[in-house]
């Protein structure tokens, strides 16, 4: 029910598998990543969005987004803080000119650029 996937091992100890959802967890605050993409897709400004985490230079999970558009990823930021609360604006919101796809139509995660 909670949306975390579990298994239990021989001991019947419980081992965290991760989520079932696409919601993660940022500094206590749970997140739905798909909220802050569909923020990101009703500006006039974005044509594709997609937001994952990754880890920062501590070691701490940061929301991280890859958008394919033609203005400054600056603007984009300026205009998530105005609509978001402050620690659903990613850390770095990143400019690509497509966004890497799996051979099934999905967008490949693991293809994305690491932020600078």
């Amino acid at each position: 029910r909670t949306g975390d996937l579990v298994k239990w091992t021989e001991n019947g100890e419980l081992i965290y598998l991760g989520r079932k959802d696409h919601q993660v967890s940022i500094r206590g605050f749970r997140i739905e990543l798909s909220e802050i993409e569909a923020q990101l897709l009703a500006l006039d400004l974005v044509q594709e969005a997609v937001v994952t985490t990754v880890k920062d230079a501590s070691d701490q999970d940061a929301l991280v987004a890859y958008v394919i558009t033609d203005k400054e990823t600056d603007t984009l930021k300026e205009n998530l803080k105005r609509i978001l609360p402050e620690y659903m604006v990613p850390s770095w919101i990143i400019k690509l000119d497509q966004l890497p796809m799996t051979v099934n139509g999905k967008v490949d995660l693991k293809a994305l650029p690491a932020p600078d």
